[in-house]
């Protein structure tokens, strides 16, 4: 369909003036947050609380500078939520501006793909089926097919035919057509409905829920804990009330894992903004948590296995054969099977192979440019699962006759043809001999009906029309060259491939040894899967790679079966008809470049590039993301453990108090910043693409994650307080020891940091890996150190003795002690723990 010349698209300055009179096309979206939303979010979190609550009881004391310190560091709170805040929010905007609904316009005269937003009064959209309308609409030209369920609530799609409205966010679901836009942003229909239609929510991903559980469970210990040690110190050790409650805040603090929900936050955000950079775009921040789980990829071969550039290739009939690569002219008897060829095909194709059929035509026949305009379809038959042909009828120069145009796959044209079956085997055995050599082959045909003087009435199906066999078009879409290594990649990875087409059988077992997916020769094609049970079926895809014939429809059936086996299904699709299975696949995942909005839209990730090799490196980097995740969660809680234990067993047994609320503050600005920035911009592992799968509800916060950190932590607590307990014996001040062991517990912290972050670097190799942010990590450990040691009004206010050489000899020497515990540790993990390699 080409749009009539009076009606002309605008030019680029029309746009703008038009967007700057009338707005954007958008609907007010929720706000960012303020400040004033930030900091009543920061009041609810537990550790503001506590501190400022110590900070109270300080000043009850009378200690003004240990108050002042405290209320300080809420400001330094708010100074890293806003920080994190930012991060996250300008990484999910970006997020939702890639996947905003995209428009198909004309300006100055060519069509253009543009973000919906920018959309203006006036503007000329083509829509096809599976687009989002952006804006109300008249349509000018075209019958369309519309779901406009979202504000009429009803199901079946609404005819639209010219001067009929359409309204923004409503959905073509079948036909072409040109409309004039008349009203965006909250001038249309659903403006008008209200806001919240247009707000996005976040959806809460499982690690998050398990997460926020995890949290309220060890609230509740926290309290419960800090209760008991404010009645003991207050009871039995005869503190005065205060310093019972400072004590028990303490403990508390240390307790609490705050740093979990910004962990999952800020990693799953800022992953999903870096997958953006392999040109994957992730609709769904939680989709991230399941790519690093997928076992099994379900990918259509047109576009992602192959180029999408379809080209024919070869001509067949009467028994002569036209190859485009050895000759040029095209030889007068395949005039005819090129020319009903375009006819069958919609004057505006979508489709690359219909594409490929128009430009053969108009380069190799003379006036075929002008055969649409000269003839337009009375009727047409669409492709359907019964009859995979499509007809279209057209009036003769012969007013008593009606010419029909068909194409369709080889095996559904010679049904229609109604050939002898000697003429049969012949066909099917060219039809095998193109598809071996990876060829996608149509059939063609015409027929003849008779005219009637009253408006005529059209046969149901296309079998009863008598058609003429006219030959067999082969196409040729040559296969992605990084599609090899890549299927390699996922092999090693434990990752199958299954590869999902509407070809001919032998047409996709070339194509499957072509780019090394599978040796294996079985294939089973849509037919046989109708026929199958679940049973039969899934024992058939365990031994086969291929589904050939497949319609849309049969692709839900697969990813529901295969989940049912316990496998994680990533799936690719383009169309309206794929929806239903993108959005049941654990990661659906639709083309962005051929994709329908509709496609995009029920998917949780678009590949802007339509290529495989993008898909296997966003499993990479989900991979990736998953492992930094469970790596912080086990610094987190390894690093908790002497905290507590320096907090708790002194008060237990009546030893001098060692940490009090202000240390616990200074260690906190240690290991925020390691879990938000140093483990999450830690590099792939060497291994990421060798090892199996893991299954999909895995979490961070297993018995095994868990249990690890907790013995790291254990065995430091447990050096530092026999390390404690000497000093004392040895009439050590408290000052001293604090001094000392305070020292010890931060370069410890940071000995976590660096074993944590990777199993595979001995602690002494660490600093030669891929992450800046080490680096920054030792110099603020280094500068926290010398600001509380060398700068004698934070000295006394802490509690610390003048630094000698004592007490760095005493702080290295423990120093030594915690990293050979921790490098033993990790040869426990190695040997033990680490997930196995793929065979």
């Amino acid at each position: 369909m080409r749009a009539k010349t009076e009606w002309v698209g605008l030019s680029s300055n029309e746009a703008i003036a038009k967007r700057m009179q009338y707005g954007s096309n958008v609907l007010p979206e929720t706000e960012p947050k303020k400040f004033s939303r930030i900091l009543i979010d920061v009041i609810k979190e537990p550790m503001f609380l506590m501190l400022l609550i110590a900070g109270t009881i300080y000043l009850a004391l009378g200690d003004k500078a240990e108050a002042f310190f405290l209320l300080t560091f809420v400001f330094a709170v708010i100074g890293m939520t806003l920080f994190q805040e930012h991060k996250t929010q300008r990484a999910l905007e970006s997020l939702r501006d890639l996947s905003a609904p995209r428009a198909l316009v004309i300006r100055d005269g060519v069509e253009i793909r543009i973000p919906g937003r920018e959309v203006v009064q006036g503007d000329l959209m083509v829509l096809h089926e599976g687009d989002r309308i952006a804006a109300d609409a008249r349509l000018l030209e075209g019958q369309l097919s519309v779901d406009e369920s979202l504000l009429s609530g009803e199901s079946v799609p609404v005819n639209k035919a010219a001067e009929g409205l359409l309204f923004a966010s409503t959905v073509v679901t079948k036909g072409v057509g040109f409309a004039r836009v008349h009203a965006v942003g909250i001038d249309t229909a659903i403006g008008h409905i209200g806001q919240s239609l247009s707000r996005t929510e976040e959806s809460v991903s499982a690690l998050q829920k398990d997460s926020r559980s995890l949290i309220r469970v060890l609230s509740l210990i926290a309290v419960g804990v800090a209760c008991s040690l404010i009645l003991v110190n207050w009871g039995l050790n005869h503190l005065s009330l205060l310093e019972s409650l400072l004590s028990g805040i303490a403990l508390a603090m240390a307790i609490l894992p705050e740093e979990i929900p910004v962990i999952l936050t800020v990693f799953l955000a800022l992953g999903a903004w870096r997958i953006t950079k392999i040109k994957v775009l992730t609709r769904r921040v939680s989709a991230v948590e399941a790519l690093g789980a997928i076992t099994i990829l379900a990918v259509d071969k047109t576009g992602t296995l192959t180029q999408n550039r379809m080209q024919i290739a070869e001509l067949s009939a009467e028994d002569r054969t036209f190859s485009t690569d050895q000759e040029n002219k095209l030889p007068e008897i395949f005039h005819s099977l090129v020319e009903f060829a375009i006819l069958a095909t919609p004057t505006d194709p979508y489709d690359p192979m219909e594409k490929a059929i128009q430009s053969f035509g108009h380069a190799h026949l003379v006036g075929t440019e002008h055969l649409h305009d000269e003839c337009n379809p009375e009727f047409h038959y669409e492709l359907s699962a019964d009859i995979m042909a499509m007809t279209r009828v057209y009036s003769d120069i012969d007013p008593s006759l009606h010419l029909l145009a068909t194409k369709g796959s080889p095996e559904a044209i010679i049904d229609l043809c109604h050939l002898s079956e000697t003429r049969r085997r012949d066909i099917q055995s060219q039809v095998e001999d193109m598809a071996s050599r990876g060829l996608r082959v149509l059939g063609i045909a015409r027929g003849e009906l008779e005219a009637t003087e009253s408006e005529p009435i059209w046969p149901k199906s296309q079998h009863d029309f008598d058609f003429i066999f006219l030959g067999l078009i082969g196409f040729m879409d040559p296969p992605r060259p990084e599609v090899s290594t890549t299927l390699t990649e996922c092999r090693n990875a434990g990752i199958r491939v299954l590869m999902l087409t509407g070809d001919h059988p032998a047409t996709a077992r070339a194509i499957a040894r072509q780019v090394g997916l599978s040796d294996r020769p079985n294939v089973i094609t849509g037919d046989e899967i109708s026929r199958l049970n679940d049973e039969t079926l899934l024992v058939w895809l365990q031994e086969c790679d291929i589904c050939a014939r497949m319609q849309p429809e049969q692709k839900l059936r697969l990813v529901r079966l295969l989940q049912q086996n316990g496998d994680t299904v990533g799936m690719t699709g383009d169309g309206v008809n794929d929806a239903p299975a993108l959005k049941a696949a654990d990661v659906g995942i639709a083309m962005g470049e051929r994709g329908t909005d509709v496609a995009r839209e029920a998917a949780a990730i678009v590949l802007l590039n339509d290529s495989f090799a993008s898909i296997v490196a966003a499993i990479r980097q989900g991979r990736t993301i998953y492992d930094n995740i469970t790596k912080a969660t086990r610094f987190t809680f390894a690093v908790h453990i002497p905290i507590i234990a320096l907090t708790l067993i002194p008060a237990l047994l009546q030893w001098p108090t060692l940490l009090m609320p202000l240390h616990i503050v200074l260690l906190e600005l240690l290991i925020d910043p390691a879990c938000a920035v140093v483990f999450e911009a830690e590099s792939a592992a060497k291994n990421i693409m060798k090892r199996p799968p893991r299954h999909l509800s895995t979490t961070p916060f297993s018995r095994k994650n868990i249990g690890y950190a907790l013995i790291q932590g254990a065995g430091i607590a447990l050096i530092l307080l026999i390390r404690y307990l000497q000093l004392l014996q040895m009439g050590w001040m408290i000052h001293s020891i604090q001094s000392t062991l305070f020292t010890a517990l931060v370069f410890a912290l940071f000995l976590l940091v660096l074993v944590n972050s990777d199993f595979a670097d001995s602690i002494p190799f660490s600093f030669n890996r891929a992450n800046p942010m080490l680096i920054y990590m030792f110099g603020g450990v280094i500068g926290l150190l010398a600001v509380v040691l060398l700068i004698p009004v934070l000295r006394d206010m802490l509690g610390f003795a003048q630094l000698t050489l004592s007490h760095i000899s005493g702080a290295g020497v423990l120093f030594g002690i915690c990293g050979i515990w921790l490098l033993l540790m990790q040869g426990i993990h190695n040997r033990w723990l680490e997930p196995n390699t793929v065979n």
